[in-house]
């Protein structure tokens, strides 16, 4: 277990690991951990990986058809979905980084943005279909996302999550509600992504954003529920 003394306090936490100190980056605060880095890292290293990643060019098999018919991804449809993967990419990293609750949901929002855009970049009517319907989910849970964070700020105070991690809140409901708007804003994109078959359109590699960045933002989130009471 890490003991990290702020004032006259012991913030003793076995989860984010060695306290390193923070980045102030005007009202938002960086917060550098062992567990922070690691996953800020991750995330900068797959952004850079798809950044350098090219589409691929699918063969598909032609029915009562000699020849097969070569899917090519165009150079507008290109830029739009790796810029919305690069996007995606940096949100998570700083994502990971951040020790407010309202900017980690800000981050959240921008993070759900950036997936609708990968998923309706496909000029697919199933895909766009999908990409809408997560829009309307990704839109209504920034209702309990931001609700959640506010709740918790009548009612501590503040939004720090170091803060909240002093002394017992009693935060346990919104800290549900606050998981609730978390997983409609990115926790289920990779469903809709798998219910558009996305992993069949052309220019497929972009979709690992899609997932990384739910995976991290669960774990992240996790990480703060645990840690803040």
């Amino acid at each position: 277990m890490i003991g990290v003394k702020y004032g006259d306090v012991m913030f003793m936490d076995p989860i984010t690991g060695n306290f390193y100190g923070y980045i102030p980056f005007g009202d938002i605060i960086f917060y550098l951990t062992d567990f922070s880095m690691i996953a800020f890292l991750v995330a900068l290293f797959f952004t850079l990986v798809v950044y350098l990643t090219k589409p691929e060019q699918q063969l598909e098999a032609q029915i009562n058809d000699f020849g097969d018919k070569l899917n090519i991804v165009s150079l507008k449809e290109l830029k739009i979905r790796r810029l919305m993967a690069i996007i995606c990419g940096i949100s998570t990293a700083f994502a990971m980084l951040t020790g407010d609750i309202f900017d980690y949901a800000l981050f959240l929002a921008v993070v759900g943005i950036a997936n609708i855009g990968i998923v309706s970049a496909v000029k697919k009517e199933w895909v766009l279909n999908a990409a809408y319907h997560y829009g309307i989910i990704a839109i209504i849970s920034s209702l309990p996302l931001f609700g959640a964070a506010a709740l918790i700020l009548a009612k501590t105070g503040t939004l720090s999550i170091f803060e909240l991690s002093k002394t017992s809140h009693d935060i346990f409901y919104q800290k549900i509600i606050y998981a609730v708007g978390m997983v409609g804003e990115t926790g289920i994109a990779p469903f809709y992504a798998a219910k558009a078959e996305m992993f069949r359109a052309p220019g497929a590699p972009y979709i690992l954003m899609i997932h990384l960045s739910s995976l991290l933002i669960i774990i992240r989130t996790a990480e703060i529920l645990l840690t803040i009471h």
